[in-house]
């Protein structure tokens, strides 16, 4: 594993909410507000991009776990900020603290967990 990967980095990952990013649209749910998925995989993508430019040529980062919670309602057309920051490294894993918030606040928290994996093993795996 690359010693690069630390405790402590952080990334952030900025949308605007769109009708096609809404709870209905997804079918997770019957209102235009952001969908929970959507939210879950804002924060994913902050967690993989804090690392993936100290991974090694050929390795890559797969999500492994979530458990967040969606504290409030983001309207179509809202801002919304997702952060992810690398709370432990186990050998090839690592923890992720992620937190989501919108022009008025906080709208989702939680912790994400990403094993790094070389990925032509990986795929190969899936033949």
């Amino acid at each position: 594993m690359n010693e690069n990967i630390k405790e402590g980095l952080t990334h952030s990952f900025e949308m605007e909410v769109k009708h096609e990013h809404s709870a209905i649209s997804l079918g997770s749910g019957y209102l235009p507000v952001f969908g929970t998925p959507f939210m879950i995989a804002c924060m994913e993508q902050a967690a993989a991009k804090a690392t993936e430019h100290l991974l090694d040529e050929g390795y890559t980062t797969v999500g492994i776990l979530v458990n967040v919670s969606h504290l409030a309602a983001t309207p179509i057309g809202g801002r919304v900020t997702s952060t992810a920051k690398l709370i432990k490294v186990d050998r090839s894993k690592l923890v992720f603290e992620v937190h989501a918030k919108d022009e008025k606040g906080d709208i989702g928290k939680g912790t994400h967990e990403r094993f790094i994996v070389n990925t032509e093993k990986f795929m190969n795996k899936l033949k």
